[in-house]
């Protein structure tokens, strides 16, 4: 087992959430929370980021572009949130990010969405 996260790390180069993800930290995130609060904290948070850059926002389609600029080498990276409503018409969050330039990500990209994860929860009141 952890062999094969070693060798994920050097060869996986981008990271998603999905409903069972293995991975707990990537199981995105559905909220009772209303669609237009949810997606303001979001445009709110990536505004803030300092080494993140909106790209485009669109409510009407529910996705979100924005660039993330690494510390060290200034890497770049693609994300992408979608915030829809379920069949419940709970507000669901799904997240993707991907490096750029990088063959490997060493496991950057699931730990930039756990911490988008956690930080939205924050936000939003929701007790983890």
């Amino acid at each position: 087992m952890v062999a094969r996260g070693f060798w994920e790390a050097l060869t996986q180069n981008s990271a998603q959430t999905q409903e069972n993800a293995e991975d707990p930290r990537l199981r995105g995130r559905t909220y009772v929370v209303p669609f237009a609060r949810v997606w303001d904290e979001i445009v709110s948070m990536i505004e803030s980021h300092q080494r993140w850059r909106l790209i485009r926002a669109d409510e009407a389609t529910g996705l979100i572009h924005a660039e993330a600029t690494a510390r060290v080498f200034r890497f770049v990276d693609d994300l992408r949130v979608k915030v829809k409503l379920d069949s419940n018409a709970l507000t669901r969050v799904d997240m993707w990010s991907a490096s750029r330039a990088r063959r490997g990500d060493l496991g950057s990209n699931a730990r930039r969405i756990a911490r988008f994860c956690r930080e939205l929860d924050r936000r939003l009141g929701i007790q983890s």
